[in-house]
């Protein structure tokens, strides 16, 4: 139950604050000076206080009530507080919010105005103690966050932090897995919206007769089931981020409304006429080619530009092969976390598996895969056939050339996705390191 102190030198007034308080559902404490107050609040979990200004010193100046705030401020004690005088004036009130009043009730009260004002304050409560609980999740995974470290995302997430504090629109392409989403809810942390959460929509799990709802809202009486109001997913990312993933999955009659918002700012909620105008930045993301969908006219060549100005292509997993064994250690000590297991290690042919397998399901199979080994594992070491890598490489037809040609070629893209680590290039292509070196220089590689 919520408990409410009242802070008053008069009986009469604390016994009918309490009788109000209590018919409607709050547990009261009392306190008839500043100092019991400080006391009680020590010793009770308090979630509101009404706080008379007046005691003993003089019935007019306010001053002991200010005093009583001047020490919750000094104690750090963040606690809404609604001040109640007889003798209020503008300067008095000014200095109480200065000191971390909320409210202001004059005496004699009305019941219905003081109690709309608890109820008003103790939700603002709520809100602000959710809302540092969301920055305190966002900073503490922020620090935990996985450090890349092949040259390819660390060339990303150079583009990243560049575009990250601006407003532009920005398109994320690359395969399934590839951790688009994560890479969304980074940005938007490090934009300038990073105080409100990001609003994710998946575009294509939006149903045709429902899209302009979800997107745009509607109003009570709009439709057969709109039985109340409905914000949508714009109004509910104002001044944040709204992140549109598996955009190229939008209907193609419906990406005219979209394109309308991006260019005008402007739509209308399902069921009114009065015009909003949309206020978030918009990330999207996709793994399919926008070059092909709009020579088959399933995307608009038009929202493409709209959507695109700033294109990043996002890694596959196998163009992050130095980051595979390091990912999957971090995996380990997540889920190991997670489950409450002992910490374990990769055997090094498990870490010869990762290192040499295809990962067409990318960072997401590779999540999947940690996860169901940890929980499996019995020894605290990881094995590769615990791993279940039984999936086959996908048939690439080579061009024709010659044996030292196929293999120079070979070696080279190994480096290329080791970047330049010579002992993880020659696994990835079933070499000894020492048959490796004497390769690279009888061919002469750099």
């Amino acid at each position: 139950m919520v408990e409410i102190l009242v802070v008053d030198d008069r009986a009469d007034i604390r016994l009918s604050l309490v009788v109000l308080l209590e018919q409607h559902g709050y547990s009261v404490r009392e306190a008839d000076s500043p100092q019991q107050a400080q006391v009680l609040l020590k010793e009770h979990d308090i979630a509101l206080i009404l706080l008379d200004m007046n005691f003993n010193l003089d019935t007019t100046s306010g001053d002991e009530g200010l005093q009583f705030l001047n020490w919750m401020q000094q104690s750090n004690i963040a606690l809404p507080v609604i001040a109640m005088t007889a003798w209020s004036n503008v300067d008095l009130v000014v200095q109480a919010m200065r000191l971390g009043a909320t409210d202001f009730i004059d005496k004699p009260w009305k019941n219905r105005q003081l109690l709309n004002a608890i109820k008003q304050q103790l939700s603002l409560q709520i809100l602000s103690k959710e809302n540092a609980g969301f920055k305190q999740q966002r900073d503490d995974k922020q620090q935990h966050q996985y450090q890349w470290q092949s040259s390819c995302m660390l060339q990303l997430f150079d583009e990243l932090e560049t575009v990250a504090a601006t407003n532009a629109n920005i398109l994320l392409t690359g395969e399934n897995g590839t951790g688009k989403s994560d890479l969304a809810l980074w940005i938007h942390n490090h934009s300038e919206q990073r105080d409100a959460p990001m609003v994710s929509v998946n575009m294509g799990a939006i149903s045709t007769n429902l899209f302009e709802s979800e997107m745009f809202g509607h109003i009570k009486g709009a439709f057969t089931d709109a039985k109340a109001n409905r914000l949508g997913r714009f109004e509910l990312a104002e001044n944040s981020t709204l992140f549109l993933d598996e955009i190229a999955n939008t209907p193609i009659e419906q990406q005219a409304k979209i394109l309308r918002v991006l260019e005008s700012g402007e739509y209308e909620v399902l069921g009114s006429s009065k015009t909003k105008f949309a206020k978030c930045r918009i990330i999207s993301a996709t793994n399919a080619e926008f070059s092909v969908l709009i020579q088959q006219e399933k995307f608009r060549e038009d929202l493409y530009y709209r959507l695109n100005t700033i294109e990043l292509r996002v890694p596959s997993l196998k163009e992050r092969n130095i980051d595979i064994v390091p990912l999957s250690r971090y995996y380990i000590a997540n889920f190991c976390q997670k489950y409450k297991k002992p910490h374990c290690e990769l055997s090094t042919s498990a870490e010869n598996a990762l290192v040499g397998y295809h990962w067409p399901g990318n960072l997401r199979e590779l999540s999947h895969l940690i996860e169901r080994a940890v929980l499996l594992n019995k020894t605290g070491v990881i094995d590769d056939t615990e791993l279940r890598l039984t999936a086959s490489a996908p048939s690439i037809d080579l061009p024709l050339m010659t044996l030292k040609e196929a293999e120079i070629s070979l070696i080279n893209k190994a480096l290329s996705q080791t970047d330049g680590n010579i002992p993880k290039a020659a696994v990835l292509i079933g070499l000894t390191k020492s048959s490796m070196y004497r390769r690279i220089e009888k061919y002469g590689l750099n």
